[in-house]
């Protein structure tokens, strides 16, 4: 379940922070060492500036500590045709590693807890991983686990 460019929508995803639960999709963008995945929660808010022009594909604006990849509504990402319903950017600063166990206990059941929406085609999966490789914005320690094999 848990593979780089898997789509998951959790009802409700819980917040590592404590942030009130709600439903949420999660991308998994790599699995490091079979017991952490590395994954980014897609976001239909835009936090970019209002003269960008907003297009399918990577931003980097390094000045504005911007790193960034956009999904445009309804254009399929997957390998089974699903795209995002809405504008859904994926912020590099808000790449986050999760314990697959962790995982595993939260969302036991599918059907339940989580819904597999599909899997990122492979250029699609390509476009983000090195979008967030190259960035100034994600942190070191993940711009290390995305240039492994």
């Amino acid at each position: 379940m848990y593979t780089a460019g898997k789509i998951i929508f959790f009802d409700p995803f819980y917040f590592k922070n404590g942030n009130s639960s709600k439903p949420k999709y999660f991308l998994v963008i790599k699995v490091v060492e079979n017991n952490v995945v590395l994954a980014c929660l897609p976001s239909s808010i835009a936090h970019l500036p209002r003269d960008l022009v907003v297009s399918h594909g990577c931003v980097e604006i390094p000045d504005a500590c911007i790193n960034c990849y956009i999904f445009e509504p309804n254009q399929p990402v997957t390998t089974n045709g699903w795209g995002f319903p809405k504008w859904t950017m994926l912020y590099g600063n808000w790449l986050d590693d999760f314990p697959l166990d962790k995982l595993k206990e939260n969302y036991p059941i599918e059907g339940v807890d989580y819904e597999i929406i599909g899997e990122l085609t492979i250029e699609e999966l390509k476009n983000v991983t090195n979008c967030f490789a190259t960035s100034s914005v994600v942190k070191r320690k993940y711009k290390k686990w995305l240039l492994r094999p």
